[in-house]
């Protein structure tokens, strides 16, 4: 398939994650669970029949506790979608490649450039005027605000860990380890709050067939196939636009408004990420698969 293509189908699924998750009506840790859980059900009958199944041991420990985090990363989005509009809590989990700039200069002392600090200060400045001043003075925050902040930075930790082990093996290896352990935690996270796992309508399974299907592995694949051919800042920034789509979705199906505070606090937001990734070209910077 053509990258480019590749590359808008992608955006194309994962923009419609917050319209399944909300459309589902059930616990945010269980349509989390589906999700990711259909998903690998989908892929592990190819990865058995064609082999892929073969690991070093530290890569799969990674794989592993790469999916704990990227659970985690879902369930809290999805509980963040519960409390806040689908536009702004996607906006804000795409905040992840701010984080890992953060993170890599605080922890390794890595330097991330002018144009990430331009960005980062530019982003937070939208964050201000989504959240508003006042609010943020007398330390009053949206708990789905909150939440949505914490998926993003999850979803760092997530890239910080995984980084660099999908040169070691394949995609698809590493998807299968990494989406099963991710799937028995969510699952037991289920067990413990008792959740309903079983009795559901058609309609909320025909939304956790979405996610699992249409988000979670067509989105997954078909970005990581542009990703083989195509610049890793522009696929990055080009998946800015699920936001936007997200939003035309929400308005279409969820028949959510936005305020201008918040139109104009997200503009500034993804124009603060989206400078954060306009550095070098012998950088890499990571996009937000949601």
């Amino acid at each position: 398939m053509n990258p480019k293509v590749s590359l808008a189908i992608g955006i194309l699924c994962i923009s419609f994650s917050p319209i399944f998750v909300k459309l589902a009506g059930v616990p945010p840790i269980t349509s989390g669970f589906y999700r990711i859980f259909i998903a690998w059900v989908c892929l592990a009958p190819y990865c058995i029949v064609k082999g892929n199944l073969k690991i070093g041991r530290k890569e799969l420990i990674i794989a592993i506790v790469g999916g704990v985090v990227f659970g985690s990363d879902i369930a809290v989005w999805n509980l963040s979608l519960m409390k806040i509009s689908a536009t702004v809590s996607t906006l804000l989990a795409n905040l992840a490649p701010v984080w890992v700039g953060l993170i890599g200069y605080l922890l390794f002392k890595k330097r991330s450039g002018k144009l990430f600090w331009i960005g980062t200060f530019v982003a937070i400045a939208g964050m201000v005027i989504l959240v508003g001043y006042q609010n943020i003075i007398a330390l009053k925050f949206n708990i789905g605000i909150l939440l949505a902040l914490l998926a993003s930075f999850l979803y760092a930790v997530y890239i910080l860990i995984t980084k660099g082990v999908l040169q070691k093996i394949s995609t698809l290896s590493f998807m299968f380890y990494n989406m099963l352990a991710a799937s028995i935690y969510l699952l037991l996270i289920c067990a413990v709050q008792q959740n309903n796992v079983i009795n559901f309508t058609l309609p909320t399974w025909l939304n956790f067939l979405g996610m699992g299907i249409v988000c979670q592995l067509v989105g997954w694949i078909t970005i990581n196939h542009s990703l083989r051919f195509l610049e890793s800042t522009k696929v990055s920034i080009a998946l800015l636009g699920q936001t936007v789509i997200a939003g035309f979705w929400a308005i279409l199906f969820l028949n959510e408004r936005l305020e201008l505070k918040e139109i104009i606090g997200s503009v500034i937001v993804l124009a603060g990420i989206a400078i954060t990734f306009l550095r070098s070209r012998n950088q890499s910077s990571n996009g937000k698969l949601i």
